[in-house]
């Protein structure tokens, strides 16, 4: 059933509600960095850039903000994965300074715990391929590309980097992204591994908001030319424009929230992109996603215990109720979808769709999937336009 239209402030209004349903989350989903998070990403990029200058002041703020010496150590080790020992061993002489300058100022910084040591008997491959599907969410299945060109470096980097490192519990996941985000940004010309490495990076916790101010900090305290290169990465992830002005219309077209990353749900057909804004938790049952359906892309039959509303923000497409004929949606379309009733939604095939999906009372069943939805029933719309 389709209501009246949304407008841009009911939007901006649910972007400003969304964080007063994750009031019991933790603080990683905050949309700032905390200091700790700024001294991560600071460390890497001067360790990987090698402006030991600064990587000295960044070292002390590390230090300042309660970093462990374990912990700011990793920091830097961890880095060498991807500017190479060089770097990384001039980070640590770097660092050794640092905590000989403030042991004779009398700073007593806390050494922080060694990492857990990992079983000498278990399959490090296995380990490292497990830990990439957890970063990523996606399957590692066959060998393609450089890996099956080289399996020399997919071991290397499954056994060593994947297993090895991350596997290190000094920092957690989302840190090691947070690092590895700012080395690649600081290195510069590997725009494919920077983007990859946000998209994880998202997935991890690190929120686009964080992202933004992270390139922010890295205008002001890195270089204007990495962190407008980061942007240009970052918008061909998040759906955003890249522009040198900024006209109210502009601003009005850019999209609200990001794209988020691939969503390989068997229940839908087509590419689908999905970023998961709110889930459900012990003090709201409301689960909140953004969706992107590219041209001819949608769900099968299904069914919400609660119900479902989609609020459209961009896009056209076709959304049915079981026994009534496909409408056609639009932006700025509010679709209520009743509790247990049958429905499908996705894209026309001329154009992509984005729609924010609130489903409630997820504690008792979110989705009910069915069967695909049929070219006869998808076309049906089409075919009635054309008589």
């Amino acid at each position: 059933m389709r209501q009246r239209p949304i407008t841009l402030t009911f939007l901006v209004f649910l972007s400003l509600l969304v964080p007063c349903i994750l009031i019991g989350q933790s603080k990683q989903n905050s949309q700032s960095l905390s200091d700790r998070q700024q001294a991560i990403a600071l460390v890497a990029a001067f360790t990987a850039k090698g402006d030991l200058e600064k990587l000295k002041e960044a070292l002390h703020s590390a230090l300042d903000a309660n970093l462990t010496m374990s912990e700011t150590k990793e920091i830097v080790v961890h880095v060498y994965a991807y500017a190479g020992f060089p770097r990384s061993i001039r980070g640590l002489n770097t660092l050794m300074s640092v905590l000989d300058e403030r042991k004779a100022k009398g700073i007593k910084d806390a050494i922080g715990r060694e990492a857990t040591p990992v079983p000498n008997n278990v399959d490090k491959y296995e380990v490292g391929r497990k830990t990439l599907e957890a970063l990523t969410g996606r399957p590692q299945g066959e060998l393609s590309g450089y890996n099956a060109f080289s399996p020399e470096i997919d071991k290397f980097l499954k056994e060593h980097l994947f297993a090895d490192i991350f596997g290190r519990d000094i920092l957690t996941y989302a840190e090691r992204e947070l690092a590895t985000v700012s080395a690649l940004t600081s290195l510069g010309g590997v725009e494919p591994m920077l983007q990859s490495h946000m998209q994880i990076a998202i997935r991890q916790g690190i929120s686009a908001g964080q992202l933004v101010e992270l390139l922010a900090l890295f205008e002001k305290f890195v270089g204007k030319t990495e962190a407008e290169s980061a942007r240009k990465v970052f918008a061909e992830i998040s759906g955003a424009k890249i522009s040198t002005t900024s006209t109210s219309d502009e601003i009005d077209n850019k999209p609200i929230f990001s794209k988020g990353q691939k969503n390989p749900n068997p229940n839908m057909v087509g590419t689908v992109w999905l970023y998961s804004m709110v889930e459900a938790d012990s003090l709201s049952q409301t689960q909140v996603g953004n969706v992107t359906f590219e041209r001819g892309a949608r769900t099968n039959w299904h069914s919400h215990y609660a119900g479902q509303i989609l609020l459209v923000t961009d896009g056209m497409g076709y959304h049915q109720i079981k026994g009534k004929p496909v409408e056609l949606i639009k932006k700025g379309d509010v679709i209520k979808c009743p509790p247990n009733v049958e429905h499908w939604h996705g894209a026309t095939p001329d154009h992509f769709l984005t729609h924010i999906a609130i489903t409630q009372n997820t504690e008792k069943g979110r989705v009910t999937w069915l069967r695909k939805v049929t070219d006869e029933e998808y076309n049906a719309y089409a075919l009635t336009q054309k008589k």
